[in-house]
Protein backbone atom coordinates (compact mmCIF):
# COMPACT_ATOMS: atom_id res chain seq x y z
CA UNK A 1 0.00 0.00 0.00
CA UNK A 2 2.92 2.34 0.17
CA UNK A 3 3.26 2.80 -2.98
CA UNK A 4 0.01 4.51 -3.51
CA UNK A 5 0.52 7.25 -1.06
CA UNK A 6 1.87 10.72 -3.53
CA UNK A 7 4.89 12.87 -2.43
CA UNK A 8 2.74 15.47 -1.16
CA UNK A 9 -0.97 15.19 -0.33
CA UNK A 10 -2.88 18.52 0.12
CA UNK A 11 -5.28 19.09 2.30
CA UNK A 12 -7.53 22.13 1.70
CA UNK A 13 -9.21 23.22 4.98
CA UNK A 14 -11.76 26.05 4.02
CA UNK A 15 -13.20 27.61 7.79
CA UNK A 16 -15.00 30.41 8.93
CA UNK A 17 -18.36 31.42 10.43
CA UNK A 18 -21.22 29.80 9.31
CA UNK A 19 -22.91 31.12 6.46
CA UNK A 20 -19.60 32.31 4.83
CA UNK A 21 -19.88 30.38 1.47
CA UNK A 22 -17.51 27.71 2.14
CA UNK A 23 -19.42 24.54 1.40
CA UNK A 24 -20.52 26.52 -1.70
CA UNK A 25 -16.58 27.37 -2.57
CA UNK A 26 -15.55 23.78 -1.67
CA UNK A 27 -18.01 22.56 -4.50
CA UNK A 28 -17.06 24.78 -7.11
CA UNK A 29 -13.13 23.81 -6.27
CA UNK A 30 -13.85 20.21 -6.30
CA UNK A 31 -15.31 20.35 -9.46
CA UNK A 32 -12.58 22.29 -10.79
CA UNK A 33 -9.80 19.90 -9.47
CA UNK A 34 -11.58 16.89 -9.48
CA UNK A 35 -10.30 16.80 -5.53
CA UNK A 36 -12.96 14.80 -2.84
CA UNK A 37 -15.05 17.20 -1.04
CA UNK A 38 -15.39 15.76 2.71
CA UNK A 39 -17.66 18.58 3.97
CA UNK A 40 -18.05 18.47 7.96
CA UNK A 41 -21.81 18.17 7.78
CA UNK A 42 -21.19 14.60 6.59
CA UNK A 43 -20.17 13.93 9.54
CA UNK A 44 -22.56 16.47 11.88
CA UNK A 45 -25.49 15.02 10.57
CA UNK A 46 -24.53 11.59 10.78
CA UNK A 47 -23.82 11.89 14.54
CA UNK A 48 -26.85 14.52 14.96
CA UNK A 49 -28.97 11.51 14.04
CA UNK A 50 -27.76 9.65 17.16
CA UNK A 51 -26.27 11.86 19.95
CA UNK A 52 -26.74 15.36 21.07
CA UNK A 53 -24.62 17.93 19.20
CA UNK A 54 -22.02 18.68 22.10
CA UNK A 55 -21.96 15.59 23.84
CA UNK A 56 -18.87 14.09 25.08
CA UNK A 57 -19.89 11.05 22.22
CA UNK A 58 -20.61 13.63 19.39
CA UNK A 59 -17.37 15.48 20.25
CA UNK A 60 -15.42 12.43 19.97
CA UNK A 61 -17.09 10.23 17.73
CA UNK A 62 -16.64 13.63 15.36
CA UNK A 63 -12.99 13.79 15.70
CA UNK A 64 -12.32 10.50 15.22
CA UNK A 65 -14.02 10.72 12.14
CA UNK A 66 -12.67 13.31 10.71
CA UNK A 67 -9.03 12.17 11.48
CA UNK A 68 -9.37 8.93 10.19
CA UNK A 69 -11.05 10.46 6.92
CA UNK A 70 -7.70 12.43 6.80
CA UNK A 71 -5.22 9.84 7.55
CA UNK A 72 -6.50 7.35 5.42
CA UNK A 73 -7.12 10.02 2.71
CA UNK A 74 -3.26 9.96 3.10
CA UNK A 75 -2.90 8.65 -0.73
CA UNK A 76 -4.99 11.10 -2.14
CA UNK A 77 -3.45 13.98 -4.49
CA UNK A 78 -5.76 16.84 -2.06
CA UNK A 79 -8.74 16.49 -0.34
CA UNK A 80 -11.02 19.45 0.85
CA UNK A 81 -12.49 19.64 3.97
CA UNK A 82 -15.00 22.92 5.43
CA UNK A 83 -14.95 23.48 9.35
CA UNK A 84 -16.59 26.16 11.10
CA UNK A 85 -14.79 26.82 14.52
CA UNK A 86 -16.85 26.71 17.31
CA UNK A 87 -16.41 25.81 20.93
CA UNK A 88 -17.38 21.93 20.70
CA UNK A 89 -14.01 21.28 18.79
CA UNK A 90 -11.02 20.96 20.83
CA UNK A 91 -8.23 22.79 20.48
CA UNK A 92 -6.12 19.45 20.04
CA UNK A 93 -7.77 18.58 16.67
CA UNK A 94 -6.29 21.62 14.87
CA UNK A 95 -2.81 19.82 15.96
CA UNK A 96 -3.62 16.56 15.17
CA UNK A 97 -5.20 17.08 12.03
CA UNK A 98 -1.35 18.82 10.98
CA UNK A 99 0.19 15.92 12.76
CA UNK A 100 -2.22 13.29 10.69
CA UNK A 101 -1.63 15.19 7.33
CA UNK A 102 2.20 16.05 7.75
CA UNK A 103 3.04 12.70 9.82
CA UNK A 104 2.10 11.24 6.43
CA UNK A 105 4.31 13.57 3.98
CA UNK A 106 0.91 15.92 3.38
CA UNK A 107 0.63 19.40 3.78
CA UNK A 108 -2.53 21.31 5.39
CA UNK A 109 -3.55 24.57 3.30
CA UNK A 110 -5.64 26.52 5.94
CA UNK A 111 -7.73 28.53 3.83
CA UNK A 112 -10.05 31.36 5.60
CA UNK A 113 -13.63 32.11 4.04
CA UNK A 114 -15.10 35.45 5.53
CA UNK A 115 -18.36 37.78 4.01
CA UNK A 116 -19.68 41.12 5.44
CA UNK A 117 -21.68 40.63 8.41
CA UNK A 118 -24.97 41.77 6.86
CA UNK A 119 -24.31 39.72 3.90
CA UNK A 120 -23.63 36.32 6.03
CA UNK A 121 -26.81 37.09 7.97
CA UNK A 122 -28.34 37.39 4.67
CA UNK A 123 -27.46 34.34 3.88
CA UNK A 124 -28.48 32.53 7.58
CA UNK A 125 -31.37 30.56 6.35
CA UNK A 126 -31.33 29.37 3.02
CA UNK A 127 -32.38 25.81 1.43
CA UNK A 128 -29.38 24.07 1.23
CA UNK A 129 -28.23 24.97 5.09
CA UNK A 130 -31.22 23.67 6.38
CA UNK A 131 -30.60 20.52 4.37
CA UNK A 132 -27.62 19.91 5.94
CA UNK A 133 -28.75 20.73 9.67
CA UNK A 134 -26.83 23.88 9.58
CA UNK A 135 -27.55 26.84 12.07
CA UNK A 136 -30.32 28.68 10.09
CA UNK A 137 -31.58 30.63 13.04
CA UNK A 138 -30.58 34.12 12.92
CA UNK A 139 -31.52 35.36 16.35
CA UNK A 140 -29.52 31.84 17.21
CA UNK A 141 -26.32 32.85 15.30
CA UNK A 142 -25.96 36.22 16.84
CA UNK A 143 -26.01 35.44 20.50
CA UNK A 144 -23.78 32.02 19.56
CA UNK A 145 -21.54 34.86 17.82
CA UNK A 146 -21.92 37.25 21.26
CA UNK A 147 -21.13 34.77 23.82
CA UNK A 148 -17.89 33.86 21.76
CA UNK A 149 -18.70 30.34 20.65
CA UNK A 150 -17.10 30.65 17.41
CA UNK A 151 -13.61 32.09 19.09
CA UNK A 152 -12.58 28.72 19.69
CA UNK A 153 -10.52 26.84 18.68
CA UNK A 154 -7.75 29.29 17.55
CA UNK A 155 -6.83 28.08 13.98
CA UNK A 156 -3.28 28.34 12.31
CA UNK A 157 -2.54 32.15 10.36
CA UNK A 158 -4.54 30.95 6.84
CA UNK A 159 -2.34 30.26 3.98
CA UNK A 160 -5.53 32.52 1.74
CA UNK A 161 -8.29 34.74 3.03
CA UNK A 162 -10.88 35.05 0.77
CA UNK A 163 -13.77 37.22 0.85
CA UNK A 164 -17.13 35.63 -0.64
CA UNK A 165 -19.48 39.09 -0.53
CA UNK A 166 -18.47 40.45 -3.59
CA UNK A 167 -16.92 37.40 -5.16
CA UNK A 168 -18.39 34.38 -6.59
CA UNK A 169 -17.63 31.12 -5.14
CA UNK A 170 -16.20 30.34 -8.71
CA UNK A 171 -14.13 33.05 -8.43
CA UNK A 172 -12.88 32.33 -4.98
CA UNK A 173 -12.28 28.45 -6.57
CA UNK A 174 -9.86 29.97 -9.02
CA UNK A 175 -8.20 32.43 -6.41
CA UNK A 176 -7.48 29.08 -4.36
CA UNK A 177 -6.53 26.83 -7.56
CA UNK A 178 -3.92 29.72 -8.69
CA UNK A 179 -2.76 30.83 -5.21
CA UNK A 180 -1.80 26.87 -4.63
CA UNK A 181 -1.02 25.94 -8.52
CA UNK A 182 -3.40 22.97 -8.32
CA UNK A 183 -4.31 21.23 -11.50
CA UNK A 184 -7.36 21.94 -12.71
CA UNK A 185 -9.52 18.68 -13.64
CA UNK A 186 -9.92 18.01 -17.59
CA UNK A 187 -13.00 18.96 -19.23
CA UNK A 188 -15.28 16.25 -20.08
CA UNK A 189 -16.93 16.77 -23.54
CA UNK A 190 -20.69 17.54 -23.09
CA UNK A 191 -21.06 14.86 -25.86
CA UNK A 192 -20.33 12.34 -23.27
Amino acid sequence: MEALYCEIMKLIFLYGLPGTGKLTIARELSQLTGYKLFHNHLTVDLLLSVFEFGSAPFVELREKIWLSVFEEAAFLPALIFTFNPENSVRQSFIEKTMRAVESRGGEVLFVEVVCDPAELERRMDTQDRRQHKKLVSLELYRKLKADGVFDSPKMPLPKLTLNSTRTSPRENAMEIVARFSLPQAARQSSAS
